[in-house]
């Protein structure tokens, strides 16, 4: 009989991305299966846990990835394109939260629109899954597209949480030091992140901000190539908050295809296509807004009275559950 494979392998489990993905699959159909958990190096060795277990990160060696049906990347990119040879070899299906995959020219990117996602072949073994940028860019293309969209651009706005605890602590305590008026400490940022809206980080940054905008950027094209929809424009800036990204977007369409666009029918249409729409009445939408939540929010669209034909949007999403969730149904889905 040929071998069951029924161990999955998280690679770059001490990551918060990491650590949400593993606890979503604890919760889905793959709660029984072994969990393998590897890291960098400086990881090895952090005690954890797996299906209420203790667990310890291990180094990735020879062999980590033989018995594997799923190997998740959830580290740096850097991290995911050293290992990533080893785990297609092991024939496992790779899905890639790094944003590695999207330069490797057979790869998948799975946009998860329509309730389930493009790309989804069986054939395909190595799928690159979009950040909370991305996929809210291609759900807003597939929405905004189904009427008449020719233009659309959005400013996204980073959280710290995105540079992993490091981050989330550099900015704490940069916080706590400035109310204080000591001087701060900038080992992660090179700069001040706290109380600063920027558009780059220091030079000496472990973070850069232009390659986040590049990886948003492919992600973008992948998601109008997919949907043969027009070419987004994408601008990312530092945001001085820990958890979750909020976008801001500008829409324009083409008043021959859809003469009688109006607010109620754009609540409408974002709300068929799986947006979360408050009422007028609710408290106003920010990064809490979606935290913790696996749906993308949006704030009631705006008119522009300036220029007809053109809307504003704006919106949030979990930065961490957004793709973790993503990643577990494109696995649930390759069962199939």
């Amino acid at each position: 009989m040929p071998l069951v494979r029924d161990s999955l392998v998280i690679a770059g489990a001490s990551s918060l991305l990491g650590a949400e993905l593993k606890s979503l699959l604890e919760e889905s159909r793959f709660a029984g299966w072994d969990f393998s958990l590897l890291d960098e190096e400086t990881a090895a060795g952090l005690l954890t846990e797996a299906a209420g277990e203790p667990a310890i990160i291990q180094p990735v060696e020879e062999g980590s990835f033989a018995r594997a049906k799923f190997v998740f990347f959830t580290g740096s990119e850097a991290f995911a394109e050293r290992n990533l040879p080893a785990a297609r070899e092991s024939g496992a299906a790779v899905i890639d939260l790094s944003g590695a995959a999207l330069s490797i020219k057979d790869a998948q990117v799975w946009l998860a629109i329509d309730g389930g996602g493009h790309g989804t072949g069986k054939n395909k073994t190595l799928f690159a899954i979009p950040s909370a940028p991305g996929l809210a860019t291609a759900k807003l293309l597939d929405t905004l597209g189904r009427v008449g969209l020719c233009r659309l651009a959005l400013v996204f706005f980073r959280p710290v949480s995105e540079a992993n605890r490091p981050g989330i602590e550099e900015l704490e305590a940069q916080t706590t030091q400035l109310l204080s008026f000591q001087s701060i400490g900038q080992a992660v940022f090179d700069t001040q992140v706290a109380f600063n809206v920027l558009d780059d980080y220091g030079v000496a940054s472990r973070e850069n901000l232009r390659s986040v905008r590049a990886r948003i950027r492919r992600e973008a094209q992948a998601a109008a190539r997919e949907l043969n929809l027009v070419q987004p424009s994408i601008q990312v800036l530092h945001a001085p908050v820990f958890y979750g990204y909020t976008f801001s977007a500008i829409a324009e369409f083409n008043s021959k295809q859809s003469p009688q666009l109006s607010t109620d029918a754009l609540i409408a249409l974002c709300r068929k296509t799986g947006f979360t729409l408050d009422a007028e009445d609710s408290s106003p939408l920010g990064n809490l807004s979606a935290a913790g939540d696996a749906a993308i929010h949006l704030a009631l669209p705006e008119d522009d009275s300036a220029k007809p034909d053109t809307w504003w949007f704006w919106g949030a999403a979990d930065n961490i559950r957004l793709p973790a969730i993503t990643a577990v149904k494109l696995a649930e889905k390759h069962l199939e």
